[in-house]
């Protein structure tokens, strides 16, 4: 994870305003233009929502051209809806772009982001975290303890 791709207290009104803002940071990094990642992020979601509760979502994609798996978190200024299954709205969004063949890949990473955003716990240290260097200290700290 890079700390170009963690994003603290950012503001979106909707689900498309966040992606838009998303494609806008990724896009460049991935090495795509933003309208491909906010595209791919939105036809993902319309499949069904990715907000799994507890007020955290893992919008995630499969795009051509990345070469590999990419995750970035964000923390928003205020919670959105997003259709969760607890009907909470999210305010911690961890987006992942994966290329399109990296399917088991893909899979185990969602599992892994998933497991680790059901901590209640950690999910508020997120929360509570003072300034961004504290959000991505709180989620290096955590990479390097899953990695051990």
């Amino acid at each position: 994870m890079s700390p170009d791709f963690v994003l603290v207290d950012l503001a979106a009104s909707s689900k498309k305003a966040l992606f838009q803002q998303l494609g806008q940071v990724a896009g460049p990094a991935l090495g795509l233009d933003a309208v491909t990642v906010t595209s791919a992020l939105a036809e993902r979601e319309r499949l069904g929502s990715t907000g799994f509760g507890g007020g955290v979502a893992i919008p995630h994609a499969r795009i051509a051209g990345v070469a590999q798996i990419a995750v970035m978190v964000a923390r928003l200024a205020r919670p959105i809806d997003f259709a969760a299954v607890d009907d909470v709205p999210v305010d911690i969004v961890i987006a992942m772009f994966s290329p399109p063949e990296a399917g088991a890949d893909h899979l185990k990473a969602l599992a892994r982001v998933s497991r680790r955003f059901r901590d209640r716990e950690f999910v508020d240290k997120l929360r509570g975290a003072a300034s961004r260097d504290a959000f991505y200290a709180l989620l290096a700290a955590d990479e390097t303890r899953d990695a051990a």
